[in-house]
């Protein structure tokens, strides 16, 4: 089950770029979507099956390269899953209107299987492996209109992933040189070799190999100081490719750190060192300043982007912490951020599709032209925001616990501040086109613009996730106690 998922979505987005006048292509996503809801998915919730791991064959005899879901791996890659069954229906529509449509899906059914790979990758060299494979294939979804603007984006995407992968290359030199093994590790202590660290006299590089990889998979996370190419990239690719990009690939940084921190160096021999400071400080000045960049642009696709940079740092920041509650905040805003902001992706595309306008100053009136869409946003802008009963304000309600039993000094106090002000900017740049959206004036005279179904279904259904998982958090809450409890022991 494991390796279809994989390579079944590869092999036919291969199929799918190779051959020529192929025009039933939109049936590869409906195959593909299929498979995954009722084969899939059932599978990967089932959290409490035994983690099975295949071998697929060795790079060394040391360095395998193998599959097999925990826990943890299970929920992003459902996540993953519902995401993409979304951005895929919504592209059906949207992408008529663009050039390319085969190279399109081609690239995103590749895409879909390189994260399987990294939900499933059972050690640190196969996670590497597929996270470098991701910026090569998610490359073509940035630059696919071809235009100056969107090459340049692609490059500059480029160029930061891989200083970014080279970063996180040399603490995975660290871990193999001084851990027992690469394998993942559910343990507070990490796979760290004490005694060999010890009598090299290493003890002092620990934490820089970790603050490294840190770094490295945070490019992808949009983590300051590597942040800038997220609001050049997202943009400028299509909508439902910006959904994917902002909800879902970003998270990749985001699990490959959890991986590196919690499943390889372990968390006793972190906590209270300066790294889990230098994190915090970095996750909490790109909370705000993603915020308030996001509250000054002008550019709708623009400000989402800038949002991401700051909404992804909320999970950085419960990381860092090294506390269970706000770890189970960080995984509840993984899920949160993947749904509501895929669905505010959507909405702006559906916006652009049907009107034509990229700047929230011309969106007056919106909500008049196209209500359910404005409706659907305005559901998930407050689940962004943190207003409850959305599932924004449970992860951020265990974020801001976990911040005040973490015992981290100041920084116990200052985050929840911070977050707080973030959740005020938030409201700042996400309610205002709802407000003049549905309250444009007397004078102005609507005209009808709903898109079709095939938009409006994943709008919907996103904002209803939102809803769900905000009035029955306990369902993801206790599938993970365990999971979560076992990285602190």
């Amino acid at each position: 089950m494991t390796i279809t998922m994989i390579f079944l979505p590869i092999l036919l987005g291969i199929v799918l770029l190779v051959m020529k006048d192929f025009k039933e292509r939109k049936y590869l996503i409906v195959l593909t979507g299929v498979y995954m809801t009722f084969c899939a998915i059932p599978a990967i919730l089932n959290v409490a099956r035994p983690e099975n791991h295949l071998t697929l064959f060795r790079l060394t005899k040391s360095l395998p390269i193998s599959f097999g879901f925990d826990t943890i791996g299970r929920i992003f890659a459902a996540v993953t899953i519902v995401v993409w069954l979304m951005a895929g229906l919504f592209s059906f529509t949207y992408m008529s209107h663009e050039k390319n449509e085969k190279r399109y899906y081609g690239f995103f059914l590749i895409v879909f299987g390189v994260l399987m790979g990294l939900c499933s990758a059972s050690n640190m060299i196969t996670y590497y492996i597929f996270f470098e494979l991701l910026t090569l294939t998610s490359m073509p979804l940035v630059l696919h209109n071809q235009s100056h603007e969107a090459i340049m984006a692609a490059l500059k995407y480029m160029f930061y992933s891989f200083c970014g992968a080279y970063m996180a290359l040399f603490g995975l030199y660290f871990l193999f040189k001084y851990g027992f093994t690469l394998s993942f590790m559910a343990s507070a202590d990490g796979v760290l070799d004490q005694l060999l660290i010890a009598q090299n006299g290493m003890g002092k590089f620990v934490p820089v190999a970790a603050l490294l990889m840190v770094l490295g998979f945070g490019v992808k996370a949009g983590m300051f100081p590597m942040h800038a190419w997220l609001p050049t990239a997202h943009p400028v690719a299509p909508a439902p490719a910006s959904a994917f990009l902002s909800a879902i690939i970003v998270k990749a940084g985001v699990l490959g750190i959890i991986r590196s921190i919690y499943n390889m160096f372990g968390i006793n021999n972190l906590r209270g060192t300066w790294f889990q400071t230098v994190w915090m400080i970095l996750a909490l000045v790109t909370v705000f300043m993603g915020s308030m960049l996001a509250y000054r642009e002008k550019v709708l696709k623009k400000r989402l982007a800038y949002s991401t940079v700051s909404q992804v740092s909320y999970i950085l920041f419960g990381l860092s912490l090294m506390q269970p509650v706000a770890f189970m905040g960080s995984l509840l805003h993984v899920a949160a951020h993947a749904f509501i902001k895929s669905a505010l992706f959507l909405s702006a595309g559906a916006i652009i599709f049907k009107t034509g306008n990229t700047k929230v100053d011309d969106l007056r009136g919106i909500g008049k032209d196209m209500p359910i869409t404005i409706w659907c946003y305005t559901i998930v802008s407050l689940g962004l925001i943190g207003i409850p009963p959305t599932a924004g304000f449970v992860s951020k309600w265990y974020l801001c616990q976990g911040a005040l039993e973490a015992g981290v000094g100041a920084i116990s106090y200052v985050g929840p501040v911070v977050l707080l002000l973030s959740a005020l900017l938030t409201a700042g740049y996400l309610l205002p086109i709802t407000m003049k959206g549905f309250f444009p004036g007397a004078d102005y005279k609507p005209v009808k613009r709903e898109p079709d179904l095939r938009m409006l279904i994943p709008l919907i259904v996103l904002a209803v996730l939102t809803l769900l998982l905000g009035l029955l958090p306990n369902g993801f809450v206790n599938a993970l106690k365990d999971a979560v409890n076992a990285l602190f022991v």
